[in-house]
């Protein structure tokens, strides 16, 4: 196990400073792409309409099975060759980079900063690449609010969970969690078509996020404490408030955390394919945001990051 610390703390570092290659992106896509290239390809063969709810939860949780064991083969296999040489780990762990979203999370949130310095449009476009909402229905303080709570779900379930199950389980781990996260994204919605079929997809990426949910909010508390005690404890003291508010099991964590942490409320009212709903609030500020808080989000989240960092290299010296 302390190998694959060492190595997680090591593939977090380059990721960082250097991302997914666009070039290689270019040239054979990305493993998420894939994984859900294989995903649809299992959803055309197994989902029936005219199934019934339990026959189509039986569908969707085979469908699941077999693309764990399609994914997770081959990283089992190739961790096992990899771990007959000396520096083996050094391989999986440029990797293991493929799977951890830092720096293009970062450059995600990044543009939507610089589109609003340009325009409330060009912030709108940007803030659509990383959200589900109406994005002409969203103001500045809109358009900002769905960028940082972006920010904050995407730093659990992006890099925190799927470093977290390399480090338990090594590549296998973080590629079946890929795999199943990938899965939520696809067919875990209450939709009529996959309130059912999705159903095992939506529960078990629920359960596999729990530990990383909360190990992301108190990253981003000890981030805020870092430069402000105060604030840092505040963040803590929303997190056990807000939280259990959240439709999400998980994503209330990272949220209510980064929100207290900068001063601000996660939350409130939004549009989501034409229909207003109204979210409870998370966190402790100001309700209307600017393009600043972005810029503000993304220094705690690189410090968040640099702790995630520090916390592996340091379970890799003494565990």
């Amino acid at each position: 196990m302390t190998l694959h610390f060492t190595a997680a703390a090591l593939a977090l570092l380059i990721e960082r400073l250097f991302g997914y290659p666009k070039p290689l992106h270019d040239k054979i896509g990305h493993p998420v792409e894939w994984i859900g290239a294989i995903l649809k390809k299992l959803e055309a063969l197994l989902y029936d309409s005219e199934a019934e709810p339990m026959q189509s939860c039986l569908r969707g949780i085979a469908a699941l099975l077999a693309l764990l064991l399609i994914v997770a083969i081959p990283a089992v296999l190739i961790a096992s060759v990899l771990s007959t040489f000396q520096f083996g780990w050094i391989i999986e762990a440029l990797l293991a980079t493929a799977l951890i979203a830092q720096h293009s999370l970062y450059e995600h949130v990044s543009a939507v900063g610089k589109g609003l310095d340009t325009s409330l449009n060009e912030g709108r476009k940007a803030v659509a690449k990383i959200v589900g909402r109406d994005p002409a229905a969203l103001d500045e303080s809109g358009v900002v609010k769905g960028a940082l709570e972006s920010l904050a779900e995407s730093a659990s379930d992006g890099i925190v969970a799927p470093v977290l199950w390399y480090a338990l389980l090594g590549l296998p781990g973080m590629v079946a969690y890929k795999a199943i996260n990938t899965a939520d994204s696809m067919i875990g919605h209450k939709s009529e078509r996959y309130i059912n079929f999705g159903w095992a997809a939506a529960r078990l990426d629920d359960l596999i996020n729990l530990p990383a949910s909360r190990l992301t909010g108190f990253l981003f508390a000890a981030a805020a404490a870092w430069n402000d005690r105060e604030r840092g404890k505040i963040a803590v003291q929303a997190m056990w408030r807000d939280a259990p508010k959240h439709q999400s099991p998980n994503a209330g964590w990272p949220e209510s955390a980064l929100a207290a942490s900068l001063g601000i409320k996660f939350g409130g009212p939004r549009s989501y394919d034409g229909s207003r709903v109204i979210l409870p609030w998370m966190g402790e500020g100001r309700e209307t945001l600017n393009r600043d808080d972005i810029r503000k989000g993304l220094r705690l989240y690189g410090t968040a990051m640099t702790f995630l960092l520090c916390l592996a290299a340091a379970c890799a010296l003494f565990f």
